[in-house]
């Protein structure tokens, strides 16, 4: 749903000879991505503390 209205940002924009959707579609994404490397650094951290990422074993409320 993101990259769609992201398409329609760029399309829109493009149709009336304006930069700001695609501004606007640039800054979407890097949120974007910045959200995904958060949930990577958040995996990474409970593998370096559990040793597991087996969600049967991981215990959060016990270290």
């Amino acid at each position: 749903m993101l990259n769609a209205v992201n398409l329609t940002f760029v399309a829109f924009s493009h149709m009336w000879h304006q930069v700001s959707g695609q501004i606007f579609v640039f800054f979407v994404m890097v949120v974007a991505a910045a959200e995904a490397a958060v949930g990577l650094a958040i995996i990474i951290a409970i593998f370096r503390a559990r040793q597991t990422l087996n969600v049967d074993q991981i215990n959060l409320m016990k270290l």
